[in-house]
C-alpha cells in the first residue's frame, strides 16, 4: 500500500472519529442520543437511510450481481424503492404521529402500544439478536474486503481497525453521529465512484467494445432474471421497511411526518436507479476484467473458480493508481461502516429500552441515562466484534435471527397498525411461527415449490397463525 493511500485512510477514519467526538459533546440527553433530538431534516435523514440500506449490500451484493447477471441485478434495489415509497405513504404518517405523542425510542414500543409489554419484550429480543448479528456480519465483511484488497492487512487486524472506529464514533456520538457520518460517507461514496471508480474502470477494461465482445447480450439486458428471483427480492426487502429498527429510529428523529416522507422519497430515488445501476455496472466491468485475464497475476485466471462478490474490490485494487485507490476504497469501506453503525445503534436501543428496562426494571435517572446508553452501545459493539473475530460460525445463526425478525414481525406490525382490535396471543404465536418457519426451511435446505424463498412461506404461515388465533378468540368470546 502506498504512503499516500495510508494517509487518505487515516484522514478518513480520523474524520469519522471527529464527528463522533463532536456529538459526544453536543448530546445532552437520551433523546439526543437515540433519536437525534427529534429535529433532523429530510436530506440528512434520507441520505442516512439509503447509506444504511444500500451500504453493505452495495459493496458486496450489487457488485456480485453485476458480475453474475449484469444490469438485471439492478432490479434488486427497485424493490427498495417500492418499499421506501410504500412505507412513506402508508406507514410514516401513523408512526410519526404515535412517536410524537408517546416519545418512542424503539420499534418494539409500537407493539407495547397496540398489544402488551410481553409482545414488546419478545419483539425487542428478536430485533436485538438480529441486529447484533447483522453488525457482526458487516464488520466481518468489511474486514475480509480490506484484507483481500491490502496484502499488508491480515483479517484480524483489519477487523479490529474497522470495528474499533465504528464502535467508538457510534458509541460516543449516538444517532446524530451515525446520521452525519452516513451523510459524509455517502458523499464520499458517490464522489469516489462517479468521478473515479466508474470512469477509470470503464476505460481500463476497454470500454463498450470490450464489454460487448467479452460478455453476452444478456449482461446488458434488463430481463436476465427469473420471476422467482424478483419475488425473492420483493419478499425479502420490502418488509424490512416496515420492521427495521434502524428505519423507525430515523422516523422518530425527523422534525415531522412531512420531513420523514420526503426523506424516504429521496432514499428511494437514490436506491433505484442511481445506486442500483452504478453497483451492477461496476460488477459487470469486473466480469469483463476477469474474463480478459486482468486478475491472472493474482491467481484468478479466466475460467477459474472465483467469488463473484470479490470481483469489484479486486478490480479496483488492480486498476487504481496510488492516491486514487485510497480515495475510492475509503468510499468503498464507508458503505459498509454506514450499515454497521446503524445496526449497532438499533441493537443498543433494543437492549436498553426493550429488554433491560422490561426484565430488570433498568431505568437510571435522567442524568445517568445518556452515559449508560453510550456504555451499552460500546459493550454491544465489542460483543459484535468478538463474534466476528472468534465465532464466525455463530454468524450464520445470528443472520438466521435477522430472517426470523423480518418474517416474524411483519404480520403482527401490519395487524397492529391497520387491523382491528390487535390480539396479543395471536401476535406472539405469529412471531414464533413465521420466524421459525423461515429459519427451519433455510437450515434444512428444502426444495420449495417453484424455487421460492423461505421468507414467503414464513410470512404466509405467520399470517395464517395470526388470524387463526384472532378469529378463534372472537368465536370463543362470542359463545361464552
Amino acid at each position: 500500500m502506498a504512503l499516500i493511500d495510508v494517509i487518505i485512510f487515516v484522514l478518513y477514519f480520523a474524520g469519522m472519529l471527529a464527528i463522533g467526538v463532536y456529538f459526544f459533546r453536543k448530546n445532552k440527553n437520551i433523546d439526543d442520543y437515540y433519536v437525534g433530538g427529534r429535529s433532523l431534516g429530510s436530506w440528512h435523514i434520507g441520505l442516512s437511510v439509503v447509506a444504511t440500506d444500500v451500504g453493505g449490500g452495495f459493496s458486496i451484493g450489487l457488485g456480485g450481481l453485476g458480475f453474475s447477471i449484469g444490469l438485471s441485478g439492478s432490479w434488486m434495489l427497485f424493490t427498495g424503492l417500492i418499499g421506501a415509497w410504500l412505507s412513506a405513504v402508508v406507514l410514516i404518517p401513523i408512526i410519526s404521529r404515535l412517536s410524537r405523542k408517546h416519545q418512542f425510542f424503539t420499534f418494539p414500543q409500537i407493539f407495547e402500544q397496540f398489544y402488551n409489554h410481553r409482545v414488546a419484550l419478545i419483539a425487542g429480543v428478536i430485533s436485538a439478536i438480529g441486529y447484533i448479528g447483522f453488525t457482526s456480519s458487516q464488520l466481518l465483511a468489511g474486514a475480509k474486503l480490506a484484507s483481500a484488497t491490502f496484502a499488508e492487512l491480515d483479517l484480524i487486524t483489519a477487523l479490529i481497525i474497522m470495528g474499533a472506529i465504528a464502535i467508538i464514533y457510534t458509541g460516543i456520538g449516538g444517532l446524530k453521529a451515525v446520521i452525519y457520518t452516513d451523510t459524509v460517507q455517502w458523499i464520499i461514496l458517490m464522489s469516489g465512484l462517479i468521478f473515479i471508480g466508474i470512469p477509470v474502470a470503464y476505460f481500463a477494461v476497454g470500454g463498450m467494445e470490450a464489454i460487448k465482445t467479452t460478455l453476452g447480450p444478456e449482461f446488458l439486458s434488463l430481463t436476465n432474471v427469473s420471476w422467482q428471483q424478483l419475488v425473492k427480492w420483493a419478499v425479502t426487502i420490502i418488509p424490512i421497511w416496515f420492521v427495521g429498527m434502524t428505519l423507525y429510529q430515523r422516523i422518530y428523529a425527523s422534525k415531522g411526518s412531512k420531513q420523514a416522507q420526503k426523506a424516504w422519497f429521496i432514499a428511494g430515488l437514490f436506491e433505484w436507479p442511481i445506486m442500483a445501476f452504478m453497483g451492477v455496472f461496476l460488477g459487470l466491468l469486473s466480469r469483463v476484467a476477469f474474463e480478459n485475464g486482468m486478475f491472472a497475476d493474482l491467481g484468478y485466471g479466466a475460467g477459474s473458480q472465483f467469488d463473484a462478490e470479490m470481483g469489484l474490490p479486486i478490480l479496483l485494487n488492480t486498476i487504481l493508481p496510488a492516491g486514487l485507490m485510497g480515495l475510492v476504497l475509503s468510499s468503498y469501506f464507508s458503505a459498509i461502516l454506514s450499515t454497521a453503525d446503524s445496526c449497532l445503534m438499533a441493537a443498543s436501543g433494543n437492549l436498553q429500552t426493550d429488554i433491560l428496562a422490561r426484565i430488570f426494571k433498568f431505568n437510571p435517572d435522567p442524568k445517568s441515562q445518556l452515559r449508560w446508553s453510550q456504555v451499552l452501545t460500546i459493550i454491544i459493539g465489542v460483543l459484535a466484534l468478538f463474534l466476528a473475530s472468534y465465532m464466525t460460525n455463530v454468524l450464520d445463526l445470528m443472520l438466521y435471527s435477522y430472517a426470523f425478525m423480518v418474517s416474524g414481525l411483519f404480520v403482527p406490525v401490519l395487524a397492529a397498525l391497520y387491523g382491528k382490535k390487535p390480539n396479543a396471543r395471536a401476535a406472539i404465536a405469529s412471531m414464533i411461527t413465521g420466524g421459525t418457519t423461515t429459519v427451519a426451511l433455510t437450515v434444512m435446505e428444502i426444495n420449495l415449490p417453484f424455487g421460492l424463498d423461505p421468507n414467503i412461506f414464513g410470512i404466509l404461515s405467520a399470517a395464517v397463525v395470526y388470524y387463526t388465533f384472532f378469529y378463534t378468540a372472537i368465536f370463543v368470546k362470542k359463545w361464552n
